[in-house]
């Protein structure tokens, strides 16, 4: 499929209800469709120079589908055929939930923006690791498969760590990483689990619960990772970040959606005053901000997983100027198209060689360095 092709589907799904438009694009990424024609081609583009080993796992790109585009796990198989280094499936909960009532995905096409109140919408731990399960027999995904968990809508926060830990040993055999989602403001209470004593609850269960099954079968430790919003202030991002070297945990992936409206180009947009999480651009200069806040913290010793507003090339050059090793795309997918990851890649590898980078791994060097 060509880019004129691809600007026309692109057309026509915004004619149509974005959650219907979201997915029908699932349903055509899970059949393999014409979207997936030249999967091996245009779509796609591999060079040694950006792909890294980060986490005991081999990345060969660092842009990666973010969580919340792929909640049910229905194309694990698709995200690397279209040229993302990895992707992260979910938010799953233990529970089959339906989310929130409808409506409750909104386009703001004037900011590129989207708001979002879906809720954790998902069928439970246990079908969606049978579900990655099946997508990574054979051929498989070929990238590194996060799922990212968080609790349960029905769950009281004070059994938030037994409620992650369900869904942690059902998806344990088909994650590659486990990203843990205290930040989403679409179900109540969550983001009181960002305070240290939650976290240090969640994050330590599953850490040690990794270590209890590990006594019997050969797997090596999983790397674990957490979410935070962009709302937090520095001083809690920075003891998020020194709580998850304290628990040993791989890393911190910021930002998730703002409930802030502070940004927006055209603030009386229909879908602008809904209520939920805001992500696109207008969440960018707080989202790298929060990057650059946790990379200093963390001093090279985390990976840091940028997403929010990356859009292009340039988002991507800046956020790991700012000391992340990977990032991720959500709402860039839905404006700029299924050739998003490749054109991010490739723009990257131009600009390397525009400021004689060698390997992407200079670039993040150099931010943690500054």
């Amino acid at each position: 499929m060509n880019r004129n092709a691809a600007a026309i589907l692109r057309r026509a799904a915004f004619r149509m209800d974005p959650e219907r438009a979201h997915e029908a694009a699932l349903r055509a990424l899970k059949a393999g469709g014409p979207m997936l024609a030249a999967g091996a081609g245009w779509m796609t583009r591999r060079d040694a120079t950006v792909g890294q080993r980060l986490m005991g796992l081999e990345f060969p790109s660092p842009v990666g589908l973010a969580a919340g585009y792929d909640k049910y796990g229905r194309a694990v198989r698709a995200w690397g055929r279209l040229g993302f280094g990895f992707a992260e499936i979910g938010t799953v909960t233990a529970r089959p939930q339906p989310g929130n009532p409808k409506p409750r995905l909104f386009r703001l096409p004037d900011d590129e923006a989207i708001v979002n109140r879906m809720g954790f919408n998902n069928d439970g731990a246990a079908v969606t690791a049978r579900r990655i399960a099946d997508a990574r027999h054979g051929a498989g995904a070929g990238i590194p498969i996060a799922v990212n968990i968080g609790k349960s809508k029905v769950t009281p926060l004070e059994r938030a760590a037994d409620d992650h830990l369900a869904s942690f040993r059902l998806l344990r055999g088909v994650a590659d990483m486990v990203v843990v989602n205290v930040s989403s403001p679409n179900t109540p209470g969550l983001r009181e689990l960002q305070d240290r004593d939650h976290l240090t609850a969640i994050l330590g269960a599953l850490r040690d619960e990794d270590a209890s099954m590990r006594r019997y079968d050969d797997r090596v430790p999983m790397p674990f990772l957490v979410k935070l919003a962009p709302d937090l202030p520095d001083a809690q991002i920075e003891d998020a970040v020194d709580l998850a070297g304290e628990l040993g945990l791989a890393g911190v992936v910021l930002t998730n959606t703002t409930i802030s409206r502070e940004g927006l180009r055209n603030p009386d947009a229909p879908g602008a005053s809904e209520q939920g999480g805001l992500s696109g651009p207008p969440v960018r200069q707080r989202a790298a901000a929060a990057v650059r806040v946790a990379a200093r913290r963390a001093a090279g010793q985390l990976v840091i997983v940028g997403v929010g507003g990356i859009m292009d090339a340039d988002d991507a050059w800046d956020r790991m100027a700012g000391g992340a090793s990977l990032v991720e795309v959500w709402t860039g997918l839905v404006y700029r198209g299924p050739s998003i990851a490749r054109d991010i890649t490739v723009g990257l590898m131009q600009r390397m060689q525009d400021e004689g980078v060698s390997h992407i791994s200079e670039l993040i060097g150099s931010a943690l360095e500054a």
